[in-house]
């Protein structure tokens, strides 16, 4: 048999593509896996450019896939840290109410933890608000002790060791780009820059790329990704005693984005931000980024204009902030009141991977979908890292009910 031929490939090397990989060894660990990453690096897009925080669920829908397998994967992923000797810190975070007309927003996020069962939430007034972070002004908030910070490229190496060391015939690998996929119900093949590959099974975990990867196995789509950047400051050396953990503010119920906050890294650097503005190249990390395929794609796409439409005075003001050190820095003295320019610094940006519907509306729920046998993960943006291990274990769920394996 070819030395190219493998139980099950995965496309992508991502923490969703590779907590696949390693829960389907720690299932299977007879059974050969190759995960195909296009980079020369595993995590090179969202899983090294987030915020790092593991979200402990209370935003998200009750019931929705989010809520539940940000849960799951949550109390997994610190188990799975601590028992591999990961840095990561459960130092908890505060969602910020900074006026009286936030708070009826900021209850209906408390009433979605408790649906949710966030463990040991709780209100703080605004005395204990200032006793937790004493440069935040809020008049309410919601303390949430689960939430955490972890590097999400070191679980993710250690996933690939560990997989190496339950079956030496898988292989990560690496500047393997797949450029055709030959798919029926009998055969898998994955035609690659590094040439063909073929496998029972077809797993896409493709983030940035995955409505791609679904085109070429002849998914019919109702939806697109479309890239969203998100620049990040951080705090500079004199000013970053003035946050100690992680601080929020109230989202806007009508997006998917958490809106511009502290986080503590797990370096102890803090970091500000993100925004959310329409990216015109989808793993483009500069304000300037540009790619005449993925500006063309998006905006012959009809969702996104109607989604503009829907939100056009939201997106001006993102992007006013994107090139704004100043209109930055105002949104985050929302929070800080005395937070200046001089305060912050640039930092690194990201993308996320947001699929948006042929209606214009944001798929705000992770997505999986099968497809002659084979699994394609549509739409996994945050809270995707910290539920990676929930989100396998419904993969591996999928694979087994397809009756794939031999």
């Amino acid at each position: 048999m070819s030395n190219n031929y493998y139980d099950y490939i995965i496309v992508g090397g991502g923490i969703v593509g590779l907590a696949t990989a390693y829960k389907l060894q720690l299932k299977f660990p007879d059974k050969s896996i190759a995960v195909l990453e296009k980079e020369d690096v595993i995590g090179k897009h969202q899983t090294g450019r987030n915020s790092g925080v593991m979200h402990s669920g209370i935003y998200y829908k009750p019931g929705s896939f989010k809520a539940l397998n940000c849960k799951n994967g949550h109390q997994q992923l610190i188990a799975f840290a601590k028992e591999n000797n990961i840095k990561h810190d459960v130092c908890g975070k505060i969602i910020v109410a900074t006026n009286e007309s936030e708070i009826p927003l900021l209850e209906m996020i408390y009433q979605r933890g408790v649906e949710n069962g966030t463990q040991g939430i709780s209100y703080l007034n605004e005395q204990q608000i200032k006793e937790r972070e004493p440069f935040i002004n809020g008049v309410k908030a919601i303390h949430v002790p689960t939430a955490g910070i972890i590097d999400f490229v070191e679980v993710c190496k250690k996933f690939v060791e560990i997989i190496h060391q339950l079956n030496p015939k898988s292989k990560l690998i690496t500047s393997c780009e797949v450029v055709k996929i030959n798919s029926s119900s009998y055969e898998k093949e994955v035609i690659t820059s590094l040439g063909a590959f073929k496998a029972k099974t077809l797993i896409f975990c493709g983030g940035l790329q995955s409505d791609r990867l679904a085109v070429l196995d002849k998914v019919t789509l109702d939806l697109q990704i479309v890239g969203f950047r998100g620049d990040y400051f951080e705090l500079t050396d004199v000013a970053k005693h003035k946050i100690k953990h992680l601080v929020y503010p109230v989202p806007d119920p009508n997006f998917p984005f958490l809106g511009v906050h502290f986080t503590r890294m797990i370096d102890d650097s803090i970091e500000c931000g993100p925004n959310a503005v329409f990216s015109f190249k989808r793993e483009g990390y500069s304000r300037t980024s540009f790619s005449l395929k993925d500006t063309w794609q998006a905006l012959t796409f009809s969702g996104t204009w109607k989604m503009f439409f829907k939100h056009w005075r939201k997106g001006l003001d993102e992007y006013h902030r994107a090139f704004s050190r100043v209109a930055f820095v105002k949104a985050l003295q929302k929070l800080m009141p005395s937070i200046t320019v001089d305060d912050v610094q640039p930092a690194r940006a990201g993308v996320r991977a947001q699929a948006i519907e042929n209606n214009g509306d944001l798929v705000d729920d992770f997505k999986i979908y099968k497809h002659n046998g084979n699994i394609h993960v549509l739409n996994a943006p945050s809270p995707a890292a910290t539920a990676c291990l929930a989100i396998a274990d419904e993969i591996v769920l999928e694979v087994l009910k397809a009756n794939t394996i031999l």
